[in-house]
């Protein structure tokens, strides 16, 4: 026979070795553990990487089925405990191993879960005391969100009715654990919200395990507490427990016991507070009264109000005073405008020609209108007119005669 008809394709072959692997029990159904190495978070969903040891590696591929329910994010250099079948790759003729769960190996799953959404969530300043909103310090109104049956609802009530029974208690019922349990949580804080229903707001319930608690640590319950415009109270199991929705919230109480009494005041304390203010407003109010009565009593007994005649003479000498001095100043202004007018008059009568004329000069006018100042004014035969202090004359010029020596 010859040789090239007892020949396998490649395809048959692989086919052949996937039969193989696919047929043996063993490898149908194992448990493997190893370090996670390129690891790949494709488009589709898909988990795509590599699981090494000391001595050897294998590639693994996780669908998108199996990755949805894995509560954390596998990440390069995590040791893992896996569990899948070994199958061939027919068109590469590659074995691979197909996992359909995994765990952390040493450190559980939900505890890593917890930390890697914890770290995402404080990176992006979720956990910032800067964001957290104020309690208001006397609610009218109290949004609860949890199960309407546990014993944290009626903790509540019986602590709020104790110390605040004017506070209006609202529940929103939903449940506290299981997959069903976060959307629900998400719709009260919702509710509460969009509907103006509440002051502030407790979300919770009792204690559990990690497991029965895990409602409070999704990211949708996170984000919804955190873009609350009314304030949150998260309270969670017991004092030792801690949830992302504890992070997240405006406030964190040990119980839901305690958030009630977070949540309002206690009403014996608000009336110790109202009466020593009311004491202490009195005080002041006396203390004031006390003072006007004073004030009333002296002036009562001033010297003006036994005799009214008396501030009338002094309105009146006031007057008087007032008089004098406005009077004096305005002599004094009188007198001072007189001396500058003096002083004035001194300097116009030292420039009049008249007062010139009056110590024997003339002035000799043109036609008696234009002052002779230089003789190069004049001509012969010229009539001229001469001012003097007690009259004029004409006259006509026959010569002119000029100095040069000036």
């Amino acid at each position: 026979m010859n040789s090239s008809n007892k020949a396998l394709s490649i395809t048959e072959l692989n086919n052949y070795i996937k039969g193989l692997f696919d047929n043996d029990p063993r490898l149908s159904d194992i448990w493997v553990k190893g370090e996670i190495s390129n690891f790949k978070f494709h488009s589709t969903g898909h988990l795509y990487f590599s699981l090494k040891d000391e001595g050897s590696v294998i590639k693994a591929v996780m669908f998108r089925s199996y990755a949805a329910k894995n509560p954390f994010v596998p990440e390069n250099g995590m040791k893992v405990l896996c569990h899948g079948r070994i199958s061939s790759f027919v068109r590469d003729g590659q074995y691979q191993i197909y996992l359909d769960s995994m765990e952390p190996d040493g450190v559980g799953a939900l505890y890593i879960a917890f930390e890697q959404l914890k770290n995402k969530l404080e990176k992006q300043g979720l956990f910032e005391p800067s964001r957290k909103k104020a309690l208001p310090k006397i609610p009218s109104k109290i949004g609860i969100i949890t199960s309407p049956t546990g014993a944290a609802i009626r903790d509540m009530i019986n602590v709020s009715a104790r110390r605040f029974p004017y506070a209006k208690i609202i529940l929103y019922p939903a449940l506290v654990q299981g997959p069903d349990a976060p959307p629900q949580l998400v719709d009260g804080l919702r509710y509460f919200n969009e509907a103006n229903a509440a002051d502030v707001i407790i979300i919770g319930r009792g204690g559990g395990s990690i497991e029965d608690l895990w409602a409070f640590n999704d990211e949708r319950v996170a984000y919804a507490v955190a873009t609350s415009r009314i304030p949150v109270i998260s309270a969670v199991g017991h004092e030792t427990d801690f949830t992302i929705c504890d992070f997240v919230a405006d406030r964190r109480a040990p119980t839901p016991s305690a958030a009630a009494e977070i949540a309002v005041p206690d009403t014996n304390e608000l009336k110790n507070k109202f009466n020593n203010v009311i004491r202490h407003e009195a005080m002041i109010i006396e203390r004031m009264i006390a003072r006007h009565r004073e004030k009333l009593s002296n002036l009562s007994a001033s010297r003006i109000l036994k005799n009214p005649q008396t501030l009338i003479d002094d309105k009146r000498l006031a007057i008087v005073l007032a008089t004098e001095k406005i009077f004096s100043a305005e002599n004094a202004k009188i007198n001072e405008a007189k001396l500058l007018l003096g002083k004035a008059s001194a300097k116009l009568e030292a420039l009049n020609p008249l007062s010139v004329i009056s110590r024997g000069y003339s002035a000799v006018y043109i036609e008696g209108k234009t002052l002779v100042k230089s003789v190069d004014q004049l001509s012969v035969g010229m009539h001229v007119n001469f001012k003097t202090a007690d009259g004029s004359a004409g006259a006509i010029i026959e010569n002119i005669t000029k100095e040069t020596n000036r």
